[in-house]
């Protein structure tokens, strides 16, 4: 079972970039309302895809540097790394339902 995991400025390389499956960045700040609603959602989510795809969460308030590099301005944004490049974004919370059917076309 997979869960989301933390990753910050130092370990996004490795932890994101550089991974061997796709990864869902769910980029939030704890004063979230809507980021906060979100979690849950990304936990069983994380637990669904474990082994296709990886659920990591960036904090924009500790983390300022990757937020503005993706041209993060409003959150929660979620976006997926495949091979070291972003290819997609949503932007708002998402359902599961919503998740799947974003990263469906970037798997296998």
């Amino acid at each position: 079972m997979s869960k989301p995991f933390a990753v910050n400025e130092a370990d996004f390389q490795s932890q994101v970039l550089d991974a061997n499956v796709p990864v869902l960045v769910d980029f939030w700040a704890e004063w979230c309302g809507p980021c906060r609603a979100l979690a849950p959602v990304l936990e069983e989510f994380a637990a669904e895809q474990a082994g296709k795809l990886a659920v990591a969460k960036v904090n924009v308030d500790d983390n300022g540097d990757i937020a503005a590099q993706f041209g993060i301005r409003s959150i929660p944004t979620l976006i997926l790394f495949k091979n070291g490049q972003q290819v997609d974004r949503i932007v708002g919370l998402a359902s599961k339902a919503q998740l799947s059917n974003f990263v469906a076309p970037h798997l296998g």
